[in-house]
């Protein structure tokens, strides 16, 4: 079981790194030191590129002679829970769930008194979409973006389906945003990430944002032909930016939000067939289904506990959610305010490749291959690569 290390090993901690070097701003976390700070703090060009799911174990495993793996000078852990939903604000705000406060694909917001699916930004119940006038996403994270604080000029190359959104269009600031068709694939987004570093005489930090690696582990599994052949792709196209990169004063990071571990329909289990643990619960299971968030009637805590430990021990792992708050598994300092509501009174640490879920009327029940959010080593550690476009390579 691997929890984040946010003491100078994790994504938050590269975004410190970047905070401090294209603004001066000090995020409360210790810069990486596996980067050079002087370096950083002077080049003109800092690309930061997150290709969602692409694991550190995954990479070193299936393609230890692609380019990618070729620069990649150390591992990095995610955020807890190990997911988008949780790892990409911390990209866009340059802090952890201890501060911005989200913590799941469905996460409760007590103030309003409704679980959302955060990233798509909508209802949980009917999936509609929710009205960023009425409610904005930063109301519920109160950080601002990680582009309000620097002061080189901000570029978010990302696909044009994610560019309009309510909850990115929340976190982008003054970032300049440069979508690319999805249609386009990796070529696409490569040509984004040059047209952004040919940009002006200014320093720029560029923010790129590559989701198919993800969504083909979804559908077909990490371990799959498919994703192979994508894997291969992308290495590809990695290389011809390079070349492209080649002599500029750039510096080019390549990390993931999350990894990820295949599961299979006989590890999917479903809170409807536990009947006794779903009638202890308040309200459907919340976070993620290889971490949920457990809210439990006041009444029926024996009956949880007792349930979990007598029927789910080999599958899962219980904590009161407290305890993970206390022992910083969010991150560190102060806390989010409501971020005790978004965390339940009990988290299930799904061992091996189980998961839990529960479902709602409409909701089509989970079949993803390829999952993430726990805390296996396959979903918490992600590449950290990093080049220096002056040099030879």
């Amino acid at each position: 079981m691997v929890f984040p290390d946010y003491h100078g090993g994790s994504i938050a901690n590269l975004m410190s790194s970047i905070a401090l070097a294209m603004g001066g701003w000090e995020t409360g976390y210790q810069p990486l030191t596996q980067l050079d700070g002087e370096r950083l703090g002077r080049v003109r060009n800092l690309v930061l590129l997150v290709v969602d799911g692409l694991g550190y174990h995954h990479l070193k495993e299936y393609a230890p002679q692609s380019v990618l793996f070729s620069h990649c000078v150390d591992s990095l852990t995610s955020v807890c829970p190990s997911t988008t939903t949780t790892a990409i604000p911390t990209f866009l705000t340059g802090l952890p769930p201890q501060q911005h406060g989200l913590t799941g694909w469905f996460t409760y917001f007590a103030e309003v008194g409704a679980v959302l699916t955060v990233l798509p930004y909508s209802t949980r119940l009917g999936r509609m979409p929710v009205d960023g006038q009425v409610l904005n996403p930063r109301q519920l994270t109160n950080v601002p973006p990680i582009y309000d604080r620097l002061t080189a000029q901000s570029h978010l190359v990302i696909p044009d389906w994610i560019a309009g959104s309510t909850f990115n269009q929340a976190f982008t600031g003054r970032g300049r945003v440069r979508p690319y068709p999805h249609r386009s694939g990796v070529q696409g987004l490569f040509k984004g990430i040059r047209a952004a570093v040919d940009t002006g005489k200014e320093r720029n930090f560029i923010y790129a944002y590559w989701p198919q690696f993800d969504s083909l582990s979804h559908e077909h599994g990490v371990a799959s032909a498919a994703v192979a052949q994508h894997l291969s792709e992308l290495d590809q196209g990695f290389a011809q930016l390079l070349e492209r990169l080649r002599g500029s004063d750039t510096q080019l990071l390549v990390t993931a939000d999350h990894g990820f571990i295949d599961t299979t329909p006989a590890r999917t289990l479903r809170a409807a067939d536990h009947p006794e643990l779903a009638d202890a619960l308040m309200m459907p299971l919340c976070g993620e289904p290889r971490l949920p968030f457990c809210y439990v009637h006041p009444d029926r805590t024996d009956q949880f506990e007792r349930y979990v430990k007598e029927e789910l021990s080999d599958v899962a792992t219980l904590f009161h959610s407290e305890q993970l708050l206390r022992e910083g598994r969010f991150g560190l300092g102060k806390a989010h305010p409501r971020l005790r509501d978004r965390i339940g009174h009990y988290a299930l640490a799904m061992q091996e490749n189980y998961v839990i879920t529960s479902e709602l009327p409409g909701e089509q029940p989970l079949s993803h291959v390829g999952v993430h959010g726990g805390l296996s080593p396959d979903e918490m550690y992600v590449p950290l690569i990093s080049l220096d476009c002056r040099n030879d390579y």
